[in-house]
């Protein structure tokens, strides 16, 4: 899109080329992929949501029988695979997606049509893991799939292979899309906008796409081993035949761990935005949030093995990564002084974005704090296996990044749908989720104390864990209360259609409360010039209050009053399609099936290579030209 397009012999037309069902299949436009995501993560957390309530039902009292035994194993894990890899990825690829390109000034991601197949390959990968459970059942090994509970004497079912098809195409959609990401942020910026004129959540992408690239690769080879040694027959993880089981436990943790930081670090852009927005102030140690960025990416690789302080590695390893793990929590709490920063002195708008950017500074601090209790390799010979962690976890999980994804969530609907939130509804929502939450997590931090062990589907009445275990499953369901709350507040803003202008809250400070909300086809009908740190907000200060536009020479997408856009391509659904069939025929296995996968997959990208992908011309609307 950056070529001089002017010079292609393109059809011009008035109205975009991805409208309609065909158009939501083919499109290749990153606001559209980015609402896509955003509800198929919503469709996931909810499947997600069910499985923890029936989690919470059967420990609602001693000797409980819900469900059985087996079937809380599966619960347990497709619970935790679901929410980790297809309902909290989604929705940050998809605040990314709407968001980021716009934020930088950009017309489109670097690869739009790689944009559109990441897609298709984390919703089948979705489809896949969740259809286990009508294939003679669920993946029952935990969400971390332990070698050898999860090798093929110990899960000889459909359900491990669902787990390794379907996580395997999440990554694989999320190795692309951060990818797109990079290239994006790296060569893609508006004109005059450096690395240090980024907004915060332009940083916190760059960052979060490279850990995944990193992060996920040892995590994929080790799926790629077990699936050929549950499918052929080898001893990657297999003792008897040279192979060593802590082998899967390094290669998932030097992903695991990363992986809390490519989920926390957008909450952490979400909540800096917000707070930035409705303080009135620009985020408080700029420099220093870089800093800290950086660094939580590279001390994040050696802090693997705190989980694995149990293995046996000895006590000069184990110490080497305790000294890790508490170093890593430094810059992790530098962001709670640049928020704070942010906020001092400035006139905070108590918004509902607002309350959950504050609520999640709280839980993320508790979550914190209780981590770095887990750091000490004694002590977590105590806290490994017990309540404690999933006190912890969740602390984090949901405290820190769902309820910072909710701070972006909210902030960002306006622009992403053109309407404006009843805070009126929302509010109440929030309280009964915030309320919700600590009920269920924190009673679980008490009963690690008192020593109830983690995964265990029933216990005795006179274990005294009793009254914790209601209590946390009354926060369960008022947790879903306040999700419902949420989403009808959400429906509601669209059905009552008040619509949102571009600077939708008034407190907009980077690119994307420049444009209308929603967003037009091609974002920006005259690319903007950027001129100072915070580009809106310099304009509001020094400047009329509207972006100026690079001189016509310099935005070569435009061509009069048309700017030029990409081809939507049915050709990505046809690769996802392909590695649908594929993927059932590992699960099942059948080869039939697999073969016929593949060439799906072939054709596809043959089609790919060879469809004109120069683009169009879309007629700029009068009032935006």
């Amino acid at each position: 899109m950056a070529v001089a397009a002017e010079k292609l012999d393109l059809p011009v037309r008035q109205t975009r080329a991805d409208s309609g069902l065909l158009g939501l299949i083919s499109t290749v436009d990153h606001k559209k992929i980015g609402l896509l995501y955003l509800f198929t993560g919503i469709l996931f957390l909810v499947v997600g949501g069910i499985e923890a309530l029936l989690i919470r039902l059967q420990l609602a009292r001693p000797l409980n029988t819900v469900i059985t035994g087996e079937t809380y194993n599966q619960v347990l894990t497709q619970h935790g695979t679901v929410m980790i890899f297809f309902a909290a990825t989604p929705i940050i690829w998809g605040l990314f997606n709407y968001v980021m390109p716009i934020m930088i000034g950009a017309r489109d991601v670097a690869f739009p049509r790689l944009n559109m197949m990441s897609y298709w390959c984390l919703l089948w990968g979705g489809v896949i893991v969740n259809a286990a459970w009508f294939l003679g059942g669920a993946v029952d090994a935990g969400w971390f799939a332990y070698v050898p509970l999860s090798s093929a004497q110990f899960s000889p079912g459909e359900g491990m292979n669902a787990y390794l098809v379907g996580v395997q195409l999440g990554m694989l959609s999320t190795m692309l899309t951060s990818i797109n990401f990079v290239v994006t942020i790296l060569k893609m910026r508006a004109p005059g906008m450096g690395l240090m004129n980024m907004p915060p959540l332009a940083w916190f992408t760059l960052m979060t796409s490279i850990l995944a690239i990193t992060a996920g690769i040892p995590f994929m080879v080790a799926m790629l081993f077990l699936m050929m040694d549950r499918w052929f027959g080898t001893s990657f993880f297999a003792p008897g035949g040279g192979g060593d089981v802590l082998l899967w436990q390094h290669l998932f943790w030097i992903f695991g761990h990363p992986e809390v930081y490519i989920l926390l670090l957008p909450a952490l852009a979400c909540v800096s935005e917000v707070l930035s927005a409705f303080a009135g102030k620009p985020l408080f140690g700029y420099k220093s949030m870089v800093a800290a960025i950086s660094t939580i990416g590279i001390l994040s690789w050696i802090v693997w093995m705190h989980h694995m302080y149990t293995v046996g590695a000895g006590s000069p390893t184990n110490t080497a990564f305790v000294i890790g793990t508490k170093a890593v929590s430094v810059p992790a709490a530098i962001f709670v002084f640049i928020w704070l920063g942010t906020l001092w002195g400035g006139r905070l708008r108590y918004t509902l974005p607002v309350h959950y950017a504050v609520a999640m500074m709280f839980e993320f601090y508790i979550g914190g704090l209780t981590g770095l209790v887990n750091a000490s390799s004694s002590v977590d010979r105590q806290f490994q296996d017990n309540m404690w962690i999933v006190g912890h976890f969740h602390f984090v999980a949901i405290g820190g990044i769902v309820f910072g994804l909710l701070a972006g969530l909210t902030y960002w609907w306006p622009k992403m749908t053109g309407f404006m939130l009843n805070e009126a509804i929302g509010k109440p929502g929030f309280w009964v989720l915030f309320l919700g939450f600590n009920l269920t997590f924190a009673p679980q931090l008490v009963e690690g104390l008192l020593g109830m062990p983690r995964r265990v589907y029933t216990y005795l009445p006179e274990q005294g864990w009793a009254g914790l275990n209601a209590v946390s499953s009354i926060g369960a369901f008022m947790q879903a209360v306040g999700i419902v709350i949420l989403v009808i507040a959400l429906l509601e803003s669209v059905l009552s259609r008040r619509r949102a202008t571009a600077d939708a809250w008034g407190v907009g400070r980077s690119l994307e409360w420049s444009i209308p909300s929603p967003a037009p086809a091609y974002n920006f009908a005259r690319l903007p010039l950027v001129r100072g740190h915070e580009a809106l907000w310099h304009e509001k200060m020094h400047g009329d209050g509207k972006m100026q536009p690079v001189p016509d020479e310099e935005d070569h997408g435009r061509h009069g009053n048309a700017v030029h856009m990409p081809s939507p391509s049915f050709m990505p659904a046809v690769v996802g399609l392909g590695l649908l069939v594929a993927g059932f025929g590992g699960v099942l296995p059948n080869v039939t099936l697999a073969i016929a996968g593949g060439v799906v997959v072939a054709l596809g990208i043959l089609g790919w290579a060879l469809e004109d992908a120069r683009g169009y011309y879309l007629v700029v609307k009068e009032e935006e030209a």
